[in-house]
């Protein structure tokens, strides 16, 4: 089973392969880092350099005023499931990125929202995700949109809906 969960995930994330990214200026990414806001903890995200929705997911959460450290992982997609597997992201729960924030660990197209709810109201949870790439996701914007759900888990693996979105 853990071995159809690591192919489902390697498949998923091949899916967010090579794309041409634009480069941030040096002014905008000063702006973005004046922009950060104060109280927010720092969100440490893994990725791979050549996933276009990973970084516009990234640009989402500055927009929305956190400390972004953006990390491309050195050994593409197999490095980037070491760090999920080591962070304890459940194989079902996988997305195309990994991020660390708080004691908590955020898998795939998570809001910002949801992130900041996440450290205010401090769940005894270990972390949240939206797991797979769902169209309508910060950073996988476009059209037909889709709800979904934003799921989390415990120590013990289980699964619990942490909140339900619909970006229609």
């Amino acid at each position: 089973m853990k071995q159809l969960l690591a192919l489902a995930a390697v498949a998923m994330l091949a899916a967010c392969g090579p794309t041409a990214l634009a480069q941030d200026s040096q002014a905008g990414a000063v702006l973005t880092l004046a922009a950060a806001d104060k109280d927010l903890p720092t969100i440490l995200v893994y990725k791979t350099s050549t996933c276009g929705c990973c970084s516009g997911w990234v640009e989402h959460l500055r927009e929305a005023g956190f400390s972004v450290d953006a990390r491309d992982v050195a050994g593409g997609n197999p490095e980037l499931m070491r760090i999920k597997v080591d962070a304890g992201v459940p194989g079902q729960m996988a997305a195309c990125h990994t991020a660390l924030v708080d004691g908590y660990v955020v898998e795939g197209h998570v809001s910002a929202d949801h992130i900041k709810q996440l450290v205010v109201d401090r769940p005894s949870v270990a972390g949240i995700a939206v797991p797979g790439m769902p169209v309508g996701s910060p950073g996988m914007e476009g059209p037909n949109a889709q709800p979904y759900r934003v799921l989390s888990w415990d120590s013990n693996g289980e699964l619990a809906v942490f909140a339900e979105v619909d970006p229609r």
